[in-house]
């Protein structure tokens, strides 16, 4: 069995901070969201992977120094082939799929027919995590042998996903993003296919947003008489792709955090709960209260941290407070009364305070950004 992976799409739900990073390289706990994918993959036994990429776009993004439009080359490509490589450090042999431009799912699925080369395989979306792993889901697939499984779980929005009806285990209809969904049952971003998959995708038109819907090729084989099941997930599951569930993962993966401090704590700071620093962190007269991570070479100086933050490499941290957050790497915050919380930060970003000191903050800001709070 193989696995292809989905890395091409744009993020748009995570703006600003996706126009300068692939959305499935954006840290949960100071790693990123595709790692996880990859660590489950390989933890099921598969070691061939193909990751679908897209090709590099110009955009308009003001300058940091200027305040001008300036375009730029967003190239998620080069940065996920940067981050992953061959594959060997997740023990897989990794192979790049180039998708011309992000026109569906069962689009990227019709462009890996060659790579899969006849072999059932299991599909991950990018930008998902999944508690339990996918282990479980491939051994029942192998055992079962149907021509298509999925992975549902129950979801509060159903409208924004697509939507399954069941009979038992056997599904017998889906719908993307149905105005009145029939369920409440959502399709994670994980499939398990046989190559009946392919004759589907070539049978199926192109939706009215003009995309090849994998839930349009999966109801092709449940038309056909093929045998299409179902596994509904009991652990959690997220989609990364808004910023309260990038937070909520977030907070997930840090309440099972084993504790480290690899960096320098002097003596007048206080830690408690699991708490892991990187090397090269000097932390002083601060508070951290865990669960909480910072990376390498940060610097906490007359501050606090509270739980469920993921501070990221090289960043200053200095007369404030902040909670439940991201702050990704080489930002630096200073001099901020109000607690700063449920926010994410991008990379290289300055927050500073001007003389007027408001008592709370809420905050998404994209890379290169400079914010004075008043």
């Amino acid at each position: 069995m193989k696995a292809l992976v989905l890395a091409g799409g744009r993020g748009t739900r995570l703006r600003p901070i996706t126009h300068t990073r692939a959305k499935q390289l954006v840290p949960v706990a100071n790693k990123p969201v595709l790692y996880y994918g990859l660590e489950a993959i390989a933890a099921a036994g598969i070691r061939e992977v193909g990751i679908v990429v897209s090709d590099p776009r110009e955009m308009l993004k003001p300058d940091h120094r200027t305040g001008e439009l300036v375009t730029v080359l967003v190239n998620s490509q080069a940065e996920i082939r940067a981050a992953v490589g061959d594959g060997s450090r997740f023990g897989l042999k990794v192979t790049y799929i180039e998708q011309e431009a992000p026109l569906g799912l069962a689009h990227a699925v019709k462009i890996s027919e060659e790579f899969m080369a006849g072999d059932s395989f299991v599909m991950y979306l990018g930008d998902n995590l999944i508690k339990d792993g996918v282990s479980p889901f491939v051994r029942e697939f192998e055992r079962e042998a149907p021509d298509a499984q999925i992975l549902l779980a129950k979801v509060a929005r159903p409208w924004e996903f697509g939507v399954a009806e069941l009979d038992g285990e056997r599904v017998v209809r889906l719908e993307e993003k149905p105005r009145e969904p029939r369920s409440d049952l959502a399709l994670v971003g994980v499939y398990l296919f046989t190559k009946s998959i392919f004759d589907a995708v070539r049978a199926i038109q192109p939706s009215a947003r003009g995309e090849l819907e994998i839930t349009d090729a999966i109801q092709h084989l449940i038309n056909t008489g093929r045998n299409v099941r179902s596994h509904v997930i009991r652990g959690w599951w997220k989609d990364t792709g808004r910023v309260e569930d990038l937070l909520e993962a977030n907070r997930i993966v840090l309440a099972d955090l084993q504790p480290s401090i690899e960096g320098t704590v002097d003596e007048e700071s206080v830690v408690e709960g699991p708490v892991h620093i990187g090397p090269g962190t000097v932390v002083e007269r601060s508070h951290l209260r865990g669960p909480l991570v910072i990376g390498a070479n940060a610097r906490v100086s007359d501050a606090y941290i509270g739980p469920f933050s993921a501070i990221g490499e090289g960043v200053t941290l200095s007369e404030c407070e902040v909670e439940h957050s991201i702050v990704l790497d080489h930002s630096e915050i200073r001099g901020i009364a109000g607690r700063i919380e449920s926010s994410l930060i991008g990379r290289e970003v300055v927050v500073c305070s001007t003389d007027a000191r408001p008592s709370a903050h809420r905050l998404m800001l994209g890379d290169s950004s400079r914010v004075e709070l008043a």
